[in-house]
């Protein structure tokens, strides 16, 4: 069982972080923010896929003012990503950002830095205090040297610092990330502030890669600290469509039985007795899945033979032969059909099941709430 590390919690929007609320999922747009209309589509379908906070780059006073008509647009917080400039983040607050995203230490100096926290008291705004690998000042990095795993000792001063002139000025909504391209520095560095900031932590690594290398150093360095209790937001950064970062941090979350979100897929590796197309088939499925909200276990599999009897507990199933298909529930066969429908009859099947499991969810809340 994972233990959470207690912290204090703020809100963002009508989302709470930290001291104990979820751990909730987040994700960046790559549109130009300046564009308002084409942003707020590409996160209509961040939220589809289930994002909860969405930060945007703002790289100018046209990208501020579009702020508050992306905010209009969508449903979740919306956070500004700030850098050098500490007039765009006050501009943000005035354009209705929920959230900011800064590296004080960046800013300009002390006077600057206060007036972004004055405006953030004003605007009722939480800060994240962003620091990253590639931006720690240089003082810290002559007298500590670059952050490594062994020694992540910068990364950490820098934090611990600009959080303390945040709070100087008075303030202390905050969540706070440290963010290494370096899968062990990452989980050295998190592991260490947990122990000095009693502040939401906001989890990434940045700079991690595609779809294969991100994921992969994102889900070892993301999944061990989240097992540790440690982490309250975090997001899979890949060179991707952002959407990928949704659907896997909801498989990293499942993994680790911290929340469940849609469908599991299992899906065998195939094997000399695959008579099918399964790879297509299993990603015609997974596409489709996506877009289910139950969490309900789904498997396809390569071989009749063997198929119902290795995913018994799935909930649904289909497994293909040699110009036959058969569907199963919890490992029980329950229909035959040909290959050529036996898609189009398995998602019949999946959308049958998805509504009568929504529908007796819907009752349970019924009868409880009587």
């Amino acid at each position: 069982m994972i233990i959470r590390r207690n912290t204090r919690q703020i809100r963002l929007g009508d989302l709470l972080i930290g001291g104990g609320a979820p751990i909730s999922v987040q994700s960046m747009t790559n549109t130009d923010t300046a564009d308002a209309e084409k942003t707020a589509e590409q996160i209509h379908r961040l939220e589809a896929a289930g994002c909860e906070i969405i930060r945007v780059a703002v790289p100018d006073l046209d990208a501020a003012r579009a702020l508050r008509q992306i905010r209009e647009a969508i449903t979740i917080p919306l956070i500004a990503d700030i850098h050098f400039d500490w007039r765009l983040a006050v501009a943000a607050m005035e354009h209705g950002t929920q959230g900011i995203r800064i590296n004080p230490g960046n800013l300009g100096g002390a006077e600057k830095l206060n007036n972004v926290v004055d405006a953030a008291k004003h605007h009722q705004v939480p800060i994240r205090v962003g620091v990253n690998s590639g931006s720690i000042e240089k003082d810290l990095l002559e007298r500590y040297g670059y952050p490594t795993a062994d020694n992540p000792r910068s990364l950490i001063e820098s934090a611990v610092r600009n959080v303390r002139l945040v709070e100087k000025y008075g303030y202390q909504e905050m969540k706070v990330s440290i963010k290494s391209a370096d899968v062990l520095t990452t989980i050295c560095g998190y592991r260490a502030l947990s122990k000095m900031l009693d502040y939401p932590l906001h989890l990434g690594v940045t700079e991690a890669g595609g779809l294969i290398g991100g994921t992969v150093k994102s889900s070892v360095a993301l999944g061990i600290l989240l097992s540790e209790g440690i982490g309250d937001t975090f997001r899979i950064s890949l060179t991707r469509d952002p959407v990928e970062e949704i659907r896997v941090a909801y498989e990293l979350l499942r993994s680790l039985k911290i929340r469940e979100r849609g469908p599991e897929l299992i899906s065998c590796p195939t094997c000399g007795r695959t008579g099918i197309d399964l790879f297509a088939l299993a990603q015609e499925v997974e596409e489709y899945i996506q877009t289910m909200k139950s969490p309900l276990k789904v498997a396809v599999m390569g071989c009749v033979v063997n198929g119902p009897g290795e995913a018994r507990e799935a909930d649904i199933g289909v497994a293909g032969g040699r110009g036959k298909g058969i569907i199963f529930k919890k490992g029980e066969i329950v229909n035959r059909v040909p290959e050529e429908q036996l898609l189009s009859v398995f998602m019949e099947e999946l959308k049958k099941m998805e509504s009568e499991r929504l529908q007796a969810d819907k009752q349970e809340k019924s009868n409880q709430s009587v």
